[in-house]
């Protein structure tokens, strides 16, 4: 018989894509544990934990414009013609047509802090919050960097100043920056990162228990269980819950009044998926990142962790990866359900999505949720979409990538 952790398993890699790397079952399995996988994500959006769990006030005064002329979203996404900002209508409605057969609900682009297209499907009204899966992680990497800013922690730190059950183990020297990158070394399997972990009451504890299976900085795995012991680490360091830091220091003052992290059974913030938000707050969360971490005149997140994340490769194993965000820079590449751990084969050299710069950066999610940065055209493109556990339709950086290779024709 099959455990239920590595049927689980199977039905991720195929909702990735990569069915065909695994040796589970086939696509008549696959329904069942999908549904499984997705309900940890739906009772955490479903039952919170405490009063923190509301969703964030917007901030006073929200800018429309900074003193030197740049453009925000204000209170609410300024809307023009895509000709106003150099796209091609015809161009981009078909672009977005192609994007529906892969359970889009909402498709949003955005350019110079005005939104140029949106469609949204599926009967989901476009302010209803959706699960994003691991976009959470470039969240969670983002209040790292904040709570760094703060002077709470520094990511060289050893991550058992703020773990304690990792002192005098295996674990000791993992430093933060090792689990942002994914080289912390931490054990990892499908079955426990896809299937046991998601299933855990408490998911932050279940995390920090597992061993520690390589020395930190000799293997790339993206691992969910090291990433969620964050938790652990931002509410320890700025004497928080994740999630309430989360609300009062991003998503409030960049008025993404329809977002919020999540919470496990055991109260722990869901910090390696569990986001629930809308195209059009995930936009400004995008555009946060376009402007280097400006917002108005205010510089919500700095500027060095801004290029610390997204600027360049955060260690050599893996050119497409920086601090929990996926790259565009060429070298070579390795996927989320893979690793360069011995025994395994020699990662190719490439680029993501080779029609975009290499600046170019993007945070994702299970089932094609996505955030396209391009700073070059100064353009941020957001999908959200049903999970469903097949390759078919999948949505892709690349498909996201065809508005600015394909639709904008006045650069």
């Amino acid at each position: 018989m099959t455990s239920p952790r590595l049927t689980a398993a199977t039905a991720l890699l195929a909702a990735l894509g990569l069915a065909a790397c695994s040796d589970g079952g086939g696509g008549a399995t696959a329904a069942t544990p999908a549904s499984g996988i997705t309900s940890a994500a739906t009772s955490a959006a479903t039952e919170p934990a405490s009063p923190s769990d509301a969703f964030p006030t917007a901030a006073a005064d929200l800018p429309t414009r900074a003193a030197d002329g740049t453009v925000y979203p204000g209170e609410t996404w300024e809307h023009v013609r895509p000709r106003a900002l150099g796209f091609s209508s015809r161009r981009m409605e078909a672009i977005a047509h192609d994007a529906r057969p892969s359970k889009s609900t909402c498709l949003l682009v955005a350019r110079k802090g005005k939104v140029v297209g949106e469609w949204n499907w599926g009967g989901v009204e476009p302010e209803t919050p959706r699960e994003v899966f691991s976009v959470t992680k470039s969240i969670t990497s983002t209040l790292v960097g904040m709570a760094q800013a703060d002077g709470d922690l520094d990511i060289d730190d050893p991550a058992k100043r703020y773990i304690e059950e990792w002192r005098g183990t295996k674990s000791r020297a993992v430093t933060i920056r090792d689990i942002l990158s994914n080289v912390s070394g931490r054990f990892w399997d499908i079955g426990t990162d896809y299937g046991d972990l998601p299933q855990a009451e408490d998911r932050t504890q279940f995390a920090i228990d597992l061993d520690q299976l390589y020395p930190p900085g000799k293997v790339w795995t993206y691992n969910n269980a090291a990433i969620q012991t964050l938790d652990r680490v931002v509410s320890t360091a700025t004497g928080q819950e994740t999630r309430a830091f989360a609300a009062e220091r991003l998503f409030g003052p960049l008025g993404m009044t329809h977002t919020q992290m999540t919470a496990d059974p055991a109260g722990n913030t869901n910090a390696f998926f569990g986001t629930q938000t809308t195209c059009e707050d995930l936009a400004r969360f995008g555009y946060l990142f376009l402007r280097d971490g400006r917002w108005g005149d205010d510089q919500v997140v700095p500027r060095s962790w801004v290029k610390a994340a997204v600027g360049r490769s955060s260690q050599d194993h893996n050119a497409a990866y920086g601090l929990l965000w996926w790259l565009n820079r060429r070298g070579p590449i390795i996927g989320p359900l893979a690793t360069d751990a011995p025994g395994q084969p020699t990662p190719p050299v490439g680029q993501t999505m080779p029609g975009l710069p290499a600046n170019a950066f993007t945070a994702q999610g299970l089932g094609g949720q996505m955030v396209l940065v391009d700073p070059r055209s100064e353009t941020v493109v957001v999908r959200i979409g049903q999970f469903q556990a097949s390759p078919d339709d999948a949505y892709t950086g690349n498909d996201a990538a065809r508005f600015i290779t394909e639709a904008l024709v006045r650069p």
